[in-house]
């Protein structure tokens, strides 16, 4: 049996407002021709399809046709939601999806309802776990030899539906067993373009739960890693965030044998523009034959000048036309990690202004512009008195 094991499409997502549309689509293509060249029997797509909960139409026709395509390889489909996905709206015609080959879990309900996929050795029983939020859920879920109270948290919910999958799976009596789920599981390493669902680390989940399993295809942490050798993440297929830009991207391409032990190789995914971080004097950056490489790369960029140089953006972009981020952190510097409240207490309106002057240029006001600041402040509390007055 062989499974190819995607997720975290985000379709319709942007990279700091840069048009990210081409290359998603470029990796769809490269998904349809994985699954066809390699023959494989099942695609599994572990959720956020896409960015938000309502997607832009051009996302949605991009889903579409990459769903149509897949299935023309003759392959089946079995998908997920996220936790960025509104699971009604993904999972609105399911059931007659169902019969075209197209798996949509998007209810807890169905969690312990498998899409059975033959081989010769029989069948393997693929079950499918949308994102669980702890509370909203737990009303909704199936059960498990009985109405037992499911414990509280990420953990508690999910280790319920993993127990619902077992014992849905021994009623059946099916040896070879794959799960689909969407969350946290310990061990695995998050970059900052997955929204939080943690507090405290609660939003994790004991990789322990998914033991005795053939293959785990796991969504949500964007960079592809192994949590076990059957316990995986596929990651995003293209980098969402500057924090990603030495991820190598890709797909699991998952070869189950006659007793449900996994065989697995990385299929790495087509490189669009790179994400590359630069640091350095304003000067430097625009002259130096060592930057000529990054020239076509979405760029992200941290001036180190003593002040901060007008119109940075402008002439960085006239060598990198796609940077993206541009941040300030003078050499010597020391960043102050105290909040804005402790930052400001005690101190008049000039001083404050005095010192956002001095954080952008690096430098304190000169006479001159400490005269004009305190005659813009007499000149707002001449204002207000008069609207009071009136």
């Amino acid at each position: 049996m062989r499974l190819l094991h995607t997720s975290d499409w985000h379709l319709g997502r942007s990279l700091h407002r840069a048009d990210l549309r081409a290359a998603q689509s470029a990796f769809l293509d490269h998904l349809v021709d994985v699954a066809r060249a390699e023959k494989v029997d099942a695609v599994l797509v572990a959720g956020d399809v896409y960015d938000r909960a309502v997607p832009p139409v051009d996302a949605v026709e991009l889903c579409e046709d990459a769903l149509l395509r897949l299935h023309d390889t003759g392959a089946r489909i079995v998908l997920i939601s996220g936790n960025h996905d509104s699971a009604r709206r993904l999972g609105f015609g399911s059931g007659l999806l169902e019969k075209a080959g197209v798996h949509l879990r998007t209810r807890p309900g169905a969690l312990a309802r498998p899409v059975l996929v033959e081989d010769a050795h029989g069948p393997v029983g693929v079950y499918g776990v949308p994102y669980l939020e702890p509370d909203a859920v737990r009303g909704e879920l199936p059960e498990a030899g009985g109405r037992d109270e499911i414990p509280r948290g990420h953990a508690g919910v999910l280790g319920h539906a993993v127990a619902c999958i077992r014992a849905d799976a021994d009623a059946r009596g099916i040896r070879r067993r794959v799960v689909m789920a969407h969350g946290w599981v310990s061990g695995g390493a998050a970059s900052e373009s997955e929204r939080d669902i943690s507090v405290g680390g609660v939003g994790q989940v004991p990789a322990e739960l998914f033991a005795g399993f053939g293959y785990v295809a796991l969504g949500h942490l964007h960079g592809q890693q192994i949590v076990a050798p059957h316990l995986r993440y596929s990651g995003s297929p293209l980098p969402y965030s500057f924090s990603e830009a030495s991820h190598r991207k890709g797909s699991w391409l998952v070869d189950l044998d006659a007793t449900g032990v996994a065989r697995i190789e990385q299929v790495p995914a087509p490189v669009g523009r790179r994400l590359s971080v630069l640091r350095g004097r304003l000067a430097d950056l625009l002259a130096s034959a060592a930057y000529e490489r990054y020239e076509d790369d979405f760029v992200s960029v941290t001036l180190t000048d003593p002040s901060r140089p007008e119109a940075a953006m402008d002439a960085l972009r006239a060598r990198f036309p796609h940077v993206l981020v541009l941040a300030f952190e003078p050499a010597g510097a020391a960043p102050d990690q105290r909040g804005y409240r402790a930052r400001t207490a005690g101190r008049d309106d000039l001083a404050i202004a005095a010192e956002f002057v001095r954080h952008v240029s690096n430098a304190p006001p000169t006479p001159g512009e400490e005269r004009l600041l305190d005659s813009a402040f007499a000149a707002v509390r001449t204002r207000q008195a008069e609207e009071t007055a009136g």
